[in-house]
């Protein structure tokens, strides 16, 4: 019996052996605000390349997970980049040091200062030359951030992961008519406000409304919507791979048709099933569960598609 259980620890202990992480993690103090985790393969060479991964829309951590929603996504994706090589560095937003120093008030931050951000990140890397090039992948919301920053800080490349093509009040307007059609004349009338930069009293008992629209949130979305996509990606002079999923319920695959227009030299790839979060998720009832099940993984092929770019670079 002792003999069983001595072999049966043995394997145990093998194939945890062989289940260690074959990379190297390293939290990364960019300044104050902005911390983040390193990946690395165990050894960097004269040929190691660097992803930077903007996160997306709210107050989001450097693996994709929001207070009260957990998906995982941007972890997943970088665990799945670096088995290919591939270094990445991923940080949680502003937001989350605010939160964290007890700052609460939304009209402290605006959409430029995740430009700053993101800029301060690339130029701390550049700066310490590790490694042989620097691409920007934005998700969403830091799509637009990333093809902006890419300009200013002369990245080697540039992905744009579920971004939108449309200014950010197109894009609102869109879902919020879909969401809430009965408030169409508030949503027609506040956007047209963020279109022309006002900012204006509003109160209402819509939780979702309110989350767009509150006074404290205004001066943020005012200074998003004064950027427009297909703008500034025509100003870029890099490679650039555009990349949507045929199930994202935010950001339809026409966004990324767009960007392909506007920039016509970029590589397009629209994955079948894939949703806003880089998750397989055929069906509407998978789409909306894995918004909070930080257990599903990303698609390989996700990846597998942004390595192959990567690697032509």
């Amino acid at each position: 019996m002792k003999k069983s259980l001595l072999t049966l620890l043995f394997f145990i202990t093998l194939y945890s052996q062989s289940q260690e992480k074959k990379f190297n993690t390293e939290s990364v103090e960019i300044d104050s605000m902005i911390k983040g985790t390193l990946f690395t393969p165990k050894e960097i060479t004269k040929k190691t390349k660097l992803v930077i991964l903007i996160a997306g829309s709210g107050p989001t951590n450097r693996s994709g997970n929001q207070f009260g929603g957990v998906t995982n996504n941007l972890k997943f994706l970088s665990e799945d980049l670096i088995t290919k090589n591939i270094a990445v560095f991923s940080f949680d937003k502003r937001v989350i040091a605010q939160i964290r120093k007890g700052i609460t008030n939304d009209n402290s931050m605006t959409f430029d200062d995740m430009i700053t951000d993101t800029e301060n990140v690339v130029n701390y890397f550049k700066k310490n030359k590790k490694f042989k090039k620097i691409i920007i992948a934005g998700h969403s919301e830091g799509a637009l951030i990333g093809m902006i920053v890419a300009k200013k800080t002369k990245a080697d490349g540039f992905i744009s992961l579920a971004g939108a093509g449309r200014p950010i009040y197109e894009v609102l307007e869109e879902q919020l008519l879909k969401q809430a059609p009965y408030f169409s004349k508030e949503i027609k009338q506040n956007i047209q406000n963020y279109k022309e930069g006002k900012t204006f009293e509003y109160k209402s008992k819509d939780a979702t409304m309110m989350s767009i629209f509150k006074p404290s949130i205004q001066p943020y979305f005012i200074s998003w919507s004064k950027w427009i996509p297909t703008v500034e990606i025509k100003k870029l002079q890099i490679p650039i791979l555009i990349v949507n999923g045929t199930k994202d319920l935010q950001v339809p695959e026409s966004d990324a048709h767009l960007l392909k227009d506007a920039f016509p030299k970029a590589k397009i790839e629209i994955i079948k099933n894939m949703n806003h979060l880089f998750k397989e998720t055929p069906t509407e009832a998978e789409n909306i569960k894995s918004y909070n099940d930080g257990t599903i993984p990303v698609m390989p092929i996700l990846s597998e598609k942004m390595a192959e770019f990567i690697n032509s670079i």
